[in-house]
């Protein structure tokens, strides 16, 4: 991936401040295209040498004549004069309206500050209807401008002309890239020399190689040390063009010299650019003493530069298509395409795409096939964001960029690589707080819960489903608790969540588990006969929840025979007072004072029937 602009030109006569609007690349063709250019000035005569004049003509015609068996693929007319501009003219009868219109001013001195224009229009599909045959130019009015602003008449720099380009598609032609530059340049006696360097240029093949110019206010007349020079070749085209007079008021494509005070010339730059050059350096000069000691310089005003190099390049580009967020995820899924259309070669399989943020790389990845010209390939990426990126972010997907921000692949154009999307994500919602649920403590603050119990203090029919959670992390790793209903809780409180899903999102519930202390339940009876059954007098709910209790047992004449705790249970065995400790009870009735020992109970009593 390289970087490139392009430079164009208009040539006008200047002294001393000067606006101006660089020129830079306009628009770029790649396939078996070449171009034509037709044009006329609205001059009665070079301005410099007849006095007798300060009004343009109404109207003048040039004649379009395409070559054979070729397709039009695109079309522009230019117009410049005198003046801040007049955006609506006339050709072959249809309205036409400037698309943009460029000026330029410079101190004549005496005569003032003086403005001039260029404007241009896109006419494809008026070129494509009307075909071959003569154009009429006309309706471009600076009659008041001429006519308020003497000083125009007075300096000599009074004009006004027209071109109309057409790029088109000859499929005998080589693969070509045309590059068409456009601005609002200038030299004079104050710049008396400009240097414009077209970059990035890939020349693979010099044949036929060919660089035009359109500029205005050129003058046959005022030849002081003017040349125009390509990578430090001074170019010429005799006798049109001469090197020391190249803005003259020529039309190379019609032979003509009285083109006045406009140039439509075009040149053979076939021995001034070398196979392997990746720039092109074009340099302008005006100004030297005449034969009377006088110093005298022509005013250049550029309005574009057009070349057409033989170019056998892929151009990618890339497209985001769509990309897709999942709620409280920050995995963005990226669905792409990338396009080999504006190239005269097929682009490489592996060739790279990187993903910035900031300019910092968060992801790559490569094509994965040869893609053909005209052609393109779909894919898909999922990214993961890092936490340290906002959920609003822009990102930046580069086509060929090794994600050093270097390419591997030459191409036609090194500057449309890159696309740009605003992403947002949708973070975790905020938790909605729920009451509690609570379960009967089975031992050491563990209980068994019902978690669908929550779901009573929600409506539920605003959501399509309820999933639950023990963490918020979990919710982003999507490990759910599997059986909501049978949930076994092994501490308390326990905070659990609950997903419930929309269209969209979902919203977060919080709850929390709350084991609690419920009343035992006490037997009326057991048999200690050591069958495994029964054997105990097994109290549900009390041993290893109220772990603080006191369980006495008396006989029928009141006597103590048993103090039990939570680690004492009672097999029917005596162990208090003198007699009879680790005797088993005979068969009978015995009661029991139970202390929990936990204020929200009372002190339990009741009778318990031991029997073998």
């Amino acid at each position: 991936m390289k970087r490139q602009c392009f430079a164009l030109l208009i040539v006008a006569v200047s002294f001393l401040k000067v606006n101006a609007q660089d020129i830079t690349l306009f628009q770029q063709f790649n396939g078996r295209y070449d171009y034509l250019a037709i044009g006329n000035t609205l001059n009665q005569a070079e301005n410099n040498l007849s006095q007798a004049f300060c009004e343009i003509l109404p109207s003048s015609q040039a004649t379009l004549t395409l070559p054979a068996n070729t397709t039009i693929l695109s079309a522009y007319l230019f117009w410049s004069g005198s003046g801040s501009g007049d955006t609506e003219v006339t050709f072959n009868s249809t309205p036409i309206t400037a698309e943009d219109t460029f000026t330029v001013e410079y101190n004549a001195g005496i005569n003032g500050l003086l403005t001039y224009f260029a404007s241009y229009a896109e006419v494809t599909n008026q070129i494509i209807t009307e075909g071959d045959g003569v154009y009429t130019f006309e309706d471009l009015d600076i009659s008041n401008v001429l006519a308020n602003t003497p000083g125009y008449c007075n300096n000599r720099t009074n004009y006004a002309g027209w071109s109309l380009y057409v790029i088109y598609e000859d499929d005998t032609l080589p693969l070509n890239q045309v590059n068409l530059f456009l601005g609002l340049e200038i030299i004079n006696a104050n710049i008396q020399d400009k240097t414009i360097i077209l970059e990035n240029v890939n020349v693979l093949d010099n044949d036929n190689a060919k660089i035009g110019f359109l500029a205005w206010e050129g003058d046959n007349a005022l030849n002081f040390g003017e040349s125009l020079s390509i990578n430090g070749n001074i170019l010429s085209n005799p006798p049109l063009n001469l090197p020391d007079n190249a803005f003259n008021g020529t039309n190379s494509f019609t032979n003509a010299t009285d083109f006045y005070n406009a140039d439509l010339d075009v040149y053979d730059i076939e021995n001034n650019i070398q196979i392997g050059d990746t720039e092109v350096v074009i340099n302008l000069t005006t100004g030297a003493t005449d034969s009377n000691g006088v110093f005298r310089a022509d005013l250049i005003i550029i309005n574009n530069i057009i070349t057409v190099l033989n170019s056998q390049l892929p151009d990618a580009t890339i497209v985001l298509n769509a990309y897709d967020v999942a709620c409280a995820n920050r995995v963005v899924s990226l669905d792409y395409t990338v396009f080999n259309t504006n190239s005269t070669a097929t682009l490489p399989a592996n060739t790279p795409i990187a993903f910035f943020i900031d300019d910092v790389l968060i992801a790559q990845t490569i094509t994965n096939n040869d893609i053909p010209i005209g052609g393109s390939e779909n894919n898909q990426i999922d990214i993961t964001i890092p936490n340290t990126i906002p959920d609003v972010f822009i990102i930046e997907i580069e086509v060929d960029n090794d994600g050093s921000n270097m390419g591997i692949v030459t191409e036609t154009n090194e500057v449309n690589n890159e696309t740009f999307e605003l992403i947002e994500l949708i973070p975790l919602p905020e938790t909605i707080q729920l009451q509690p649920i609570t379960a009967c403590d089975e031992g050491f603050n563990k209980a068994t819960f019902n978690l669908t119990e929550a779901l009573d203090q929600i409506n539920q029919n605003e959501y399509i489903s309820f999933t639950f959670f023990e963490s918020l992390d979990a919710i982003v790793t999507d490990n759910s608790i599997l059986n909501p209903t049978d949930y076994f809780s092994n501490t308390t409180p326990q905070t659990l969540y609950i997903t419930a899903e929309t269209n969209v999102c979902f919203d977060i519930f919080v709850f929390d588990l709350l084991t609690e202390n419920c009343p035992p339940y006490v037997p009326d009876g057991f048999s200690p006969n050591e069958d495994s059954i029964n054997d105990f007098f097994n109290i549900q709910g009390l041993y290893s929840v109220f772990e603080n209790h006191e369980l006495l047992i008396y006989n029928r004449y009141g006597t103590l025979v048993f103090k039990g705790d939570d680690n004492t249970k009672w097999y029917g065995q005596i162990n208090e007072g003198l007699t009879n400790q680790g005797k088993t009870v005979p068969v009978g009735t015995y009661f029991y004072v139970l202390n929990l020992k936990d204020s929200n109970f009372k002190i339990q009593t009741g009778w318990v029937y031991v029997n073998y």
